[in-house]
């Protein structure tokens, strides 16, 4: 069973790989800083809701958040390679790796 030490030492590793403070997940979750402040300081576990809206701000589906950190759950191991390159972007570059893919669905 996973307990909320689990979720919270998570959530602050996932922060920690993508260099992302407290406020920027904020920012991107929608989720205010005291409401997200006071979730990790409580250490309770966050509502489905709420964990869905972290890892929105962390780029990341619920699955991944519960995988192994070496592990992206189902997909194949070309889209694996093509997930760690992505993951070492910065989001002006994923803006035109996505901006560029899309002009390829359109051959």
């Amino acid at each position: 069973m996973i307990d909320e030490k689990y979720i919270i030492n998570r959530i602050r590793r996932l922060c920690e790989k993508k260099n992302m403070s407290m406020y920027a997940l904020s920012k991107r979750s929608g989720i205010s800083q005291s409401s997200l402040s006071n979730l990790m300081k409580r250490g309770s576990i966050p509502s489905f809701f709420t964990l869905d809206k972290i890892c929105d701000g962390l780029g990341i589906t619920l699955a991944q958040f519960f995988s192994n950190d070496q592990e992206i759950p189902d997909i194949t191991e070309e889209q694996k390679k093509v997930l760690q390159v992505w993951d070492s972007l910065t989001d002006r570059q994923k803006q035109a790796v996505e901006i560029y893919v899309r002009g390829m669905k359109l051959e």
